[in-house]
């Protein structure tokens, strides 16, 4: 069972340009969708999508429609008490899959709801193999929040995933090798903020990624999967390096593209993929959902992973 907390879940609404986007203009939308969401709640639909059991931790008032809509999606949510009202999300994507994002922050959380979900997520971690913590924290929450639930689920058997940015992601980096995790995703230019690297050449070079990331591994990481929009993956452990390029994509939207990559490796490590075809998937998959509208998760029969290849990076990537 995959279990996922989204601390900071929100409504994701996308509008789809029939133009190009501009600033002080009058637009006209081509098409409008809204959608419970979150890093979380997105890798638990494509769990559902793909048979896989998953339950979804997040913080919301269990008459929301918002929870109604996840339950009616088939996705078993587990909902703690909330700080407010959740937060909606603007996408607006341009006919070229241009995708510009207006995200709001959220209500501002109390130690007492941390804590109420910090303690659902490790009790039902006993039943999980993999526990993803995924998205930004909402206000009034710690920078190191997510380090030390990390310490706390490494006392239970499941894996530990973390998929945030800004200052926890920071937090998370300055609190290794205690707090490390199995698997942190950032994208190349979260990468680049925690090593100090710039975010052009590590988008650019997948050695260049391999070799930041590698510094994430010396620190006791399990494994790194840094996501590189067109320029695939690279995926780092203590074995070794990998780099998988994104097949050829028409690409819709990018919104929701690397929780999708994450679901991709995460299904794979449930088969007992090896590492290589566990990139393979986490392409495949972010590939697919880039070809998709709005918020879109793929299912399995969207997701073709003969079609990415992995070559294996030199040791000198590494160094």
């Amino acid at each position: 069972m995959i279990l996922t907390l989204t601390a900071n879940p929100s409504v994701d609404r996308t509008v789809t340009l029939t133009g190009p986007l501009q600033r002080g203009a009058v637009l006209r939308a081509a098409s409008m969708t809204s959608q419970a969401g979150g890093k979380g709640v997105n890798i638990s639909r494509a769990a559902v999508a793909a048979g896989i059991p998953t339950v979804a931790v997040l913080p919301a008032d269990g008459a929301d429609p918002f929870v109604a809509e996840l339950r009616a999606a088939g996705i078993d949510c587990r909902p703690q008490p909330p700080a407010g009202d959740v937060r909606v999300n603007l996408t607006l994507t341009e006919p070229d899959g241009t995708t510009t994002k207006v995200n709001s922050a959220g209500a501002a959380v109390e130690r007492a709801h941390l804590d109420q979900l910090a303690d659902a997520v490790v009790a039902l971690a006993a039943e999980a193999t993999w526990v993803v913590l995924a998205g930004s924290l909402p206000p009034g929450a710690p920078a190191d929040w997510y380090a030390g639930l990390v310490v706390r689920l490494r006392a239970t058997a499941a894996r530990v995933a973390v998929d945030t940015s800004g200052a926890a992601l920071l937090a998370l980096a300055a609190a290794l090798p205690a707090a490390a995790p199995d698997l942190m995703k950032p994208n190349g230019e979260e990468l680049a903020t925690i090593v100090g690297a710039d975010p052009l050449a590590l988008e650019a070079d997948p050695a260049e990624a391999a070799r930041a990331a590698r510094v994430l591994v010396d620190r006791g990481v399990g494994a790194v999967l840094v996501t590189l929009g067109p320029a695939g993956g690279v995926l780092v452990t203590a074995d070794g390096a990998w780099h998988a390029p994104a097949p050829p994509t028409t690409v819709v939207s990018t919104v929701g593209a690397g929780d999708s990559s994450l679901f991709g490796y995460l299904l794979a490590t449930e088969r007992d993929a090896a590492p290589d075809m566990a990139l393979r998937w986490a392409v495949a998959y972010g590939s697919a959902a880039a070809g998709l509208p709005g918020t879109g998760i793929p299912r399995p029969g969207d997701v073709d992973a003969a079609a990415v290849t992995a070559t294996a990076l030199r040791p000198p990537a590494l160094t």
